[in-house]
Protein backbone atom coordinates (compact mmCIF):
# COMPACT_ATOMS: atom_id res chain seq x y z
CA UNK A 1 0.00 0.00 0.00
CA UNK A 2 1.58 3.69 -0.82
CA UNK A 3 1.83 5.87 1.97
CA UNK A 4 3.09 9.30 2.31
CA UNK A 5 4.01 11.66 4.98
CA UNK A 6 2.09 14.93 5.59
CA UNK A 7 1.77 17.69 8.26
CA UNK A 8 -1.89 17.21 10.06
CA UNK A 9 -3.52 18.00 13.09
CA UNK A 10 -5.40 15.72 15.70
CA UNK A 11 -9.10 14.75 16.72
CA UNK A 12 -8.45 12.17 19.36
CA UNK A 13 -10.80 10.50 20.98
CA UNK A 14 -9.25 9.22 23.83
CA UNK A 15 -5.04 10.09 23.80
CA UNK A 16 -2.23 11.63 25.96
CA UNK A 17 -1.39 14.99 26.41
CA UNK A 18 1.86 16.27 28.16
CA UNK A 19 1.76 20.59 28.47
CA UNK A 20 4.54 21.49 30.17
CA UNK A 21 3.98 24.50 32.36
CA UNK A 22 6.91 26.59 32.75
CA UNK A 23 7.56 30.10 34.26
CA UNK A 24 9.33 32.88 32.27
CA UNK A 25 11.87 33.59 34.73
CA UNK A 26 13.00 31.58 37.55
CA UNK A 27 10.55 30.67 40.73
CA UNK A 28 8.98 28.30 42.43
CA UNK A 29 7.80 24.60 41.05
CA UNK A 30 4.98 24.14 43.81
CA UNK A 31 3.98 19.95 43.03
CA UNK A 32 5.74 16.89 42.83
CA UNK A 33 5.91 14.29 40.89
CA UNK A 34 3.05 11.47 41.24
CA UNK A 35 0.98 14.38 42.50
CA UNK A 36 -2.81 14.72 40.56
CA UNK A 37 -3.84 18.72 39.93
CA UNK A 38 -6.58 20.11 38.87
CA UNK A 39 -7.06 22.83 35.61
CA UNK A 40 -7.14 25.50 38.50
CA UNK A 41 -3.90 24.29 40.31
CA UNK A 42 -1.13 26.47 40.82
CA UNK A 43 1.92 24.47 39.78
CA UNK A 44 4.44 27.01 39.82
CA UNK A 45 4.61 30.65 40.46
CA UNK A 46 7.43 33.70 40.42
CA UNK A 47 7.67 37.46 39.91
CA UNK A 48 8.48 39.43 37.27
CA UNK A 49 10.41 42.42 38.50
CA UNK A 50 8.44 45.66 38.18
CA UNK A 51 9.21 48.66 36.07
CA UNK A 52 12.15 51.23 36.91
CA UNK A 53 11.73 54.53 37.43
CA UNK A 54 14.90 57.01 37.51
CA UNK A 55 15.23 60.06 40.03
CA UNK A 56 17.47 62.87 39.15
CA UNK A 57 18.18 63.86 42.26
CA UNK A 58 20.95 65.76 41.92
CA UNK A 59 18.77 68.03 39.61
CA UNK A 60 16.16 67.92 41.91
CA UNK A 61 17.86 69.12 45.03
CA UNK A 62 20.61 71.17 43.25
CA UNK A 63 23.27 68.76 45.19
CA UNK A 64 26.87 67.66 43.51
CA UNK A 65 26.18 64.00 42.61
CA UNK A 66 28.55 62.96 45.23
CA UNK A 67 26.73 64.00 47.96
CA UNK A 68 23.25 62.24 46.80
CA UNK A 69 23.59 59.50 49.60
CA UNK A 70 24.10 62.83 52.60
CA UNK A 71 20.59 63.74 51.32
CA UNK A 72 19.14 60.43 51.33
CA UNK A 73 16.11 59.32 53.66
CA UNK A 74 16.60 56.24 52.55
CA UNK A 75 18.46 53.35 51.71
CA UNK A 76 19.27 50.97 48.93
CA UNK A 77 16.90 48.18 49.31
CA UNK A 78 14.24 50.04 51.37
CA UNK A 79 10.70 50.26 50.72
CA UNK A 80 8.98 53.15 49.44
CA UNK A 81 5.35 54.20 48.79
CA UNK A 82 4.22 57.04 45.91
CA UNK A 83 5.05 60.47 47.37
CA UNK A 84 6.69 59.24 50.42
CA UNK A 85 9.85 61.96 50.42
CA UNK A 86 13.12 59.67 50.16
CA UNK A 87 15.34 62.67 50.00
CA UNK A 88 16.17 66.01 51.27
CA UNK A 89 18.33 68.58 51.37
CA UNK A 90 19.34 69.44 55.04
CA UNK A 91 18.00 73.49 54.62
CA UNK A 92 19.50 76.46 56.12
CA UNK A 93 19.21 76.65 59.86
CA UNK A 94 16.74 73.69 59.63
CA UNK A 95 14.78 75.73 57.12
CA UNK A 96 14.01 76.04 53.55
CA UNK A 97 14.24 72.10 53.12
CA UNK A 98 13.91 70.67 49.13
CA UNK A 99 12.31 67.04 48.76
CA UNK A 100 12.40 64.25 46.39
CA UNK A 101 9.29 62.52 46.72
CA UNK A 102 8.49 58.86 44.89
CA UNK A 103 6.68 58.45 41.82
CA UNK A 104 5.70 54.92 42.32
CA UNK A 105 5.33 52.54 45.28
CA UNK A 106 8.57 50.58 44.68
CA UNK A 107 11.96 49.77 46.42
CA UNK A 108 15.22 52.00 46.14
CA UNK A 109 17.58 49.95 43.98
CA UNK A 110 20.19 51.97 43.59
CA UNK A 111 21.86 55.07 44.39
CA UNK A 112 24.71 56.86 42.21
CA UNK A 113 27.39 58.96 43.33
CA UNK A 114 28.28 59.79 39.68
CA UNK A 115 25.12 60.92 37.83
CA UNK A 116 22.94 61.96 40.40
CA UNK A 117 20.18 59.64 40.04
CA UNK A 118 18.20 57.40 42.18
CA UNK A 119 16.75 53.96 40.84
CA UNK A 120 13.70 53.07 41.89
CA UNK A 121 11.80 49.50 40.90
CA UNK A 122 7.71 48.97 41.31
CA UNK A 123 6.77 45.71 42.71
CA UNK A 124 7.23 42.81 41.24
CA UNK A 125 4.12 41.03 39.35
CA UNK A 126 3.31 37.94 40.47
CA UNK A 127 2.35 35.26 37.89
CA UNK A 128 1.24 32.08 38.53
CA UNK A 129 0.82 28.92 36.27
CA UNK A 130 -1.84 27.13 36.40
CA UNK A 131 -2.12 23.16 35.82
CA UNK A 132 -4.43 24.15 32.99
CA UNK A 133 -6.14 20.23 32.53
CA UNK A 134 -6.67 18.08 34.93
CA UNK A 135 -4.18 15.41 35.40
CA UNK A 136 -0.87 13.99 36.50
CA UNK A 137 2.52 15.74 37.41
CA UNK A 138 4.74 13.44 35.67
CA UNK A 139 8.01 15.53 35.84
CA UNK A 140 9.31 18.61 37.71
CA UNK A 141 12.28 21.37 36.68
CA UNK A 142 13.20 22.78 40.21
CA UNK A 143 12.50 26.43 39.52
CA UNK A 144 11.25 26.19 36.15
CA UNK A 145 8.51 23.90 35.05
CA UNK A 146 6.10 20.99 35.62
CA UNK A 147 4.88 18.59 32.89
CA UNK A 148 1.47 17.55 33.38
CA UNK A 149 -0.04 14.43 31.58
CA UNK A 150 -3.59 14.21 30.85
CA UNK A 151 -5.51 11.65 29.52
CA UNK A 152 -8.42 12.19 27.34
CA UNK A 153 -10.20 14.37 24.24
CA UNK A 154 -7.55 16.65 22.38
CA UNK A 155 -9.22 18.53 19.17
CA UNK A 156 -6.19 21.03 17.57
CA UNK A 157 -8.11 23.95 15.49
CA UNK A 158 -6.52 26.02 12.35
CA UNK A 159 -6.60 29.42 14.44
CA UNK A 160 -7.44 31.15 17.79
CA UNK A 161 -7.63 34.14 19.47
CA UNK A 162 -6.63 34.40 23.70
CA UNK A 163 -5.68 32.31 26.20
CA UNK A 164 -5.79 29.80 27.96
CA UNK A 165 -9.39 29.01 30.03
CA UNK A 166 -11.77 26.15 31.34
CA UNK A 167 -14.81 25.23 32.00
CA UNK A 168 -18.21 23.46 31.10
CA UNK A 169 -18.49 21.96 27.72
CA UNK A 170 -22.08 22.33 26.27
CA UNK A 171 -23.06 22.14 22.39
CA UNK A 172 -25.63 25.33 21.52
CA UNK A 173 -26.45 24.47 18.24
CA UNK A 174 -27.99 21.75 16.64
CA UNK A 175 -25.27 20.80 13.96
CA UNK A 176 -21.92 21.48 12.71
CA UNK A 177 -23.75 23.51 9.61
CA UNK A 178 -25.60 26.03 12.05
CA UNK A 179 -24.99 29.31 12.48
CA UNK A 180 -23.97 30.56 16.02
CA UNK A 181 -25.65 33.77 16.36
CA UNK A 182 -26.42 35.86 19.59
CA UNK A 183 -29.94 34.64 20.42
CA UNK A 184 -29.05 31.49 21.76
CA UNK A 185 -26.34 32.92 24.22
CA UNK A 186 -28.02 33.62 27.75
CA UNK A 187 -26.90 34.42 30.77
CA UNK A 188 -26.97 30.27 31.45
CA UNK A 189 -23.80 29.97 29.68
CA UNK A 190 -21.79 32.21 32.26
CA UNK A 191 -18.18 29.71 32.74
CA UNK A 192 -18.68 27.61 29.86
CA UNK A 193 -16.84 26.57 27.03
CA UNK A 194 -19.57 26.36 24.09
CA UNK A 195 -19.72 25.14 21.02
CA UNK A 196 -21.28 26.22 17.29
CA UNK A 197 -21.72 25.13 14.01
CA UNK A 198 -19.96 26.67 11.04
CA UNK A 199 -19.84 30.33 11.59
CA UNK A 200 -19.75 32.42 15.06
CA UNK A 201 -21.34 36.52 14.29
CA UNK A 202 -19.31 39.20 16.03
CA UNK A 203 -22.80 39.85 17.73
CA UNK A 204 -22.76 36.49 19.46
CA UNK A 205 -19.18 36.78 20.38
CA UNK A 206 -20.49 40.12 21.78
CA UNK A 207 -22.91 38.42 23.62
CA UNK A 208 -20.37 35.73 24.56
CA UNK A 209 -18.53 38.50 26.91
CA UNK A 210 -21.57 39.75 28.15
CA UNK A 211 -23.01 36.89 29.60
CA UNK A 212 -19.34 35.79 30.68
CA UNK A 213 -18.75 32.75 27.88
CA UNK A 214 -15.17 31.89 28.79
CA UNK A 215 -14.60 30.24 25.35
CA UNK A 216 -16.15 29.40 22.28
CA UNK A 217 -15.20 26.41 19.57
CA UNK A 218 -17.00 26.89 16.25
CA UNK A 219 -16.17 25.71 12.50
CA UNK A 220 -14.97 29.23 10.94
CA UNK A 221 -15.51 33.22 11.54
CA UNK A 222 -15.11 36.10 9.56
CA UNK A 223 -11.55 38.20 9.22
CA UNK A 224 -13.61 41.28 9.12
CA UNK A 225 -15.73 40.46 12.45
CA UNK A 226 -12.14 39.84 13.74
CA UNK A 227 -10.63 42.63 13.47
CA UNK A 228 -13.79 44.63 14.66
CA UNK A 229 -13.66 43.19 17.85
CA UNK A 230 -10.20 43.47 18.10
CA UNK A 231 -9.78 46.98 16.58
CA UNK A 232 -7.00 46.30 14.69
CA UNK A 233 -5.35 43.80 12.09
CA UNK A 234 -4.13 40.43 13.86
CA UNK A 235 -1.26 39.49 12.48
CA UNK A 236 -1.90 35.35 12.36
CA UNK A 237 1.92 34.87 12.94
CA UNK A 238 1.39 34.83 16.72
CA UNK A 239 -1.91 34.98 18.86
CA UNK A 240 -3.02 34.82 22.28
CA UNK A 241 -2.59 37.63 24.13
CA UNK A 242 -5.59 38.88 23.12
CA UNK A 243 -7.95 40.21 25.90
CA UNK A 244 -11.37 40.69 24.58
CA UNK A 245 -12.97 38.72 26.96
CA UNK A 246 -13.30 35.01 25.35
CA UNK A 247 -11.20 32.65 23.97
CA UNK A 248 -11.97 31.63 20.25
CA UNK A 249 -10.77 28.01 18.88
CA UNK A 250 -11.58 27.88 15.24
CA UNK A 251 -11.60 24.50 13.90
CA UNK A 252 -12.00 24.63 10.29
CA UNK A 253 -11.02 28.09 8.47
CA UNK A 254 -11.94 31.78 7.72
CA UNK A 255 -15.78 32.28 6.90
CA UNK A 256 -18.71 30.37 7.18
CA UNK A 257 -17.33 26.86 7.10
CA UNK A 258 -19.00 23.47 8.49
CA UNK A 259 -17.35 22.26 11.58
CA UNK A 260 -16.10 18.40 10.31
CA UNK A 261 -18.59 16.21 11.40
CA UNK A 262 -16.34 14.25 13.52
CA UNK A 263 -15.17 16.77 15.39
CA UNK A 264 -18.90 18.13 16.32
CA UNK A 265 -19.87 14.49 17.06
CA UNK A 266 -16.97 14.40 19.70
CA UNK A 267 -17.68 17.63 21.18
CA UNK A 268 -20.68 16.30 21.35
CA UNK A 269 -20.18 13.18 23.45
CA UNK A 270 -17.88 15.48 25.94
CA UNK A 271 -21.03 17.90 26.98
CA UNK A 272 -20.60 18.69 30.56
CA UNK A 273 -17.62 17.74 31.13
CA UNK A 274 -14.70 20.45 32.10
CA UNK A 275 -12.91 21.55 29.00
CA UNK A 276 -9.89 23.35 28.73
CA UNK A 277 -8.58 25.54 25.54
CA UNK A 278 -6.50 27.81 24.34
CA UNK A 279 -6.38 30.12 21.29
CA UNK A 280 -2.58 31.17 20.83
CA UNK A 281 -2.13 30.07 17.45
CA UNK A 282 2.08 30.12 15.75
CA UNK A 283 2.71 29.50 11.71
CA UNK A 284 6.45 31.18 12.09
CA UNK A 285 9.34 29.59 14.08
CA UNK A 286 7.66 26.60 15.20
CA UNK A 287 3.59 25.73 14.98
CA UNK A 288 1.46 25.96 17.95
CA UNK A 289 -1.80 24.90 17.11
CA UNK A 290 -5.12 25.90 19.19
CA UNK A 291 -6.58 23.17 21.17
CA UNK A 292 -9.30 21.68 23.47
CA UNK A 293 -7.82 19.13 25.97
CA UNK A 294 -11.39 17.37 27.64
CA UNK A 295 -9.61 15.24 30.27
CA UNK A 296 -11.04 11.75 30.99
CA UNK A 297 -10.58 9.28 33.79
CA UNK A 298 -10.70 6.21 31.40
CA UNK A 299 -6.93 4.94 30.01
CA UNK A 300 -6.67 5.86 26.46
CA UNK A 301 -7.43 3.15 23.63
CA UNK A 302 -4.47 4.95 22.05
CA UNK A 303 -1.89 7.45 22.72
CA UNK A 304 -2.48 9.46 19.47
CA UNK A 305 0.93 10.94 17.53
CA UNK A 306 3.11 7.83 19.39
CA UNK A 307 2.29 5.36 16.95
CA UNK A 308 5.60 4.49 13.79
CA UNK A 309 3.15 5.77 11.58
CA UNK A 310 2.03 9.18 12.88
CA UNK A 311 1.92 11.69 9.96
CA UNK A 312 1.65 9.33 7.56
CA UNK A 313 -1.21 9.95 4.49
CA UNK A 314 -2.16 6.74 3.65
CA UNK A 315 -5.87 5.32 1.88
CA UNK A 316 -8.57 5.58 4.38
CA UNK A 317 -6.54 8.50 6.10
CA UNK A 318 -8.77 11.69 7.11
CA UNK A 319 -8.06 14.72 5.07
CA UNK A 320 -9.21 18.48 4.90
CA UNK A 321 -8.46 20.53 2.11
CA UNK A 322 -6.43 23.49 2.89
CA UNK A 323 -6.45 25.41 -0.62
CA UNK A 324 -9.09 26.37 -3.09
CA UNK A 325 -11.55 25.44 -4.43
CA UNK A 326 -12.23 23.04 -1.68
CA UNK A 327 -10.41 24.47 0.94
CA UNK A 328 -12.24 23.45 4.52
CA UNK A 329 -13.81 20.36 2.68
CA UNK A 330 -13.16 17.26 5.08
CA UNK A 331 -12.92 13.52 3.06
CA UNK A 332 -10.94 10.37 3.24
CA UNK A 333 -8.16 9.33 0.91
CA UNK A 334 -8.72 6.71 -1.69
CA UNK A 335 -5.90 6.74 -3.84
CA UNK A 336 -2.38 7.18 -3.80
CA UNK A 337 -0.45 7.47 -7.59
CA UNK A 338 2.91 7.10 -7.66
CA UNK A 339 3.39 8.67 -10.74
CA UNK A 340 3.76 12.49 -11.17
CA UNK A 341 0.91 14.50 -12.01
CA UNK A 342 0.97 17.25 -14.52
CA UNK A 343 -1.23 20.58 -13.13
CA UNK A 344 -2.92 23.46 -15.23
CA UNK A 345 0.35 25.12 -14.03
CA UNK A 346 2.66 23.20 -16.26
CA UNK A 347 3.97 21.83 -12.86
CA UNK A 348 4.61 17.80 -12.03
CA UNK A 349 3.38 17.01 -8.48
CA UNK A 350 2.30 13.90 -6.58
CA UNK A 351 -1.32 14.09 -6.14
CA UNK A 352 -4.09 11.87 -3.95
CA UNK A 353 -7.46 11.29 -4.98
CA UNK A 354 -10.14 12.04 -1.95
CA UNK A 355 -13.55 11.46 -1.36
CA UNK A 356 -15.29 13.98 0.29
CA UNK A 357 -18.07 13.77 2.81
CA UNK A 358 -21.13 14.08 0.55
CA UNK A 359 -19.24 11.18 -1.85
CA UNK A 360 -17.95 13.81 -4.46
CA UNK A 361 -14.09 12.73 -5.39
CA UNK A 362 -10.65 15.26 -6.58
CA UNK A 363 -7.57 14.80 -7.51
CA UNK A 364 -5.13 16.91 -5.51
CA UNK A 365 -1.61 18.02 -4.74
CA UNK A 366 -0.59 16.29 -1.51
CA UNK A 367 0.47 19.75 -0.80
CA UNK A 368 -3.01 21.04 -0.83
CA UNK A 369 -4.12 18.87 2.16
CA UNK A 370 -3.40 18.00 5.73
CA UNK A 371 -3.59 14.77 7.86
CA UNK A 372 -6.34 14.57 10.70
CA UNK A 373 -5.07 12.67 13.06
CA UNK A 374 -7.99 10.44 14.89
Amino acid sequence: MGYAYTPGLTVADHTVIRKVRRLPLKGDVLVKVGQRVKADDVVALTNLPGDVKPVNVSGKLGVAPNEVGEVMLKREGDPVRLNEPFAQTHGFLGLFKNTCTSPIDGTIESVSSVTGQVIIRGAPTPVQKFAYAEGVVTDTLPGEAATVEVTGTFIQGIFGVGGETWGPLEVVVGSGDELLDEKVITPQHRDKIIVGGSLVTAAAVQAAIKHGVKGIIVGGLNDADLRDLLGYELGVAITGEETIGVTIVVTEGFGRIRMARATFELLKKRVGLLASINGATQIRAGVTRPEVIVPLPQPPARTGGDGELAGVLQIGTSIRAIRDPYFGRIGKCVALPVELTRLSSEAKVRVLEVEFEDGQRATLPRANVELINQ
